[in-house]
């Protein structure tokens, strides 16, 4: 299952790169299959990436660089379309760094 979403996620983001004339800069807001996303201002990489993390937390402040990630990585305040929630997605460019945001990551 997991393969299955990594490779829905993959053609999701070729179609976004494809359709998105604009840069994540200046994007107000992108729309995938399964999110409504907000990029950071603060995001180094502007970017989506393979791996992702949602949290049920819209108003938390997430400092990713604190992490000391290895890969790229990039965060959006988030609607997931699904079930109508908000939170915020941070994606990943390494599976390592999914891992330890998880078991690192704590809700206030």
């Amino acid at each position: 299952m997991r393969e299955n979403r990594a490779r829905a996620y993959s053609r999701t983001l070729e179609h976004y790169k494809q359709q998105q004339a604009t840069t994540m800069a200046s994007a107000k807001s992108i729309t995938t299959d399964h999110y409504k996303l907000f990029p950071s201002p603060r995001n180094r990489h502007r970017a989506l990436f393979q791996h992702e993390v949602f949290v049920p937390y819209p108003y938390m402040l997430i400092d990713l660089e604190s992490y000391n990630f290895k890969g790229k990585y990039s965060l959006f305040a988030a609607y997931r379309l699904s079930d109508q929630k908000n939170g915020q997605l941070v994606t990943l460019d390494l599976l390592e760094d999914e891992a330890r945001f998880k078991a690192r990551f704590v809700p206030d």
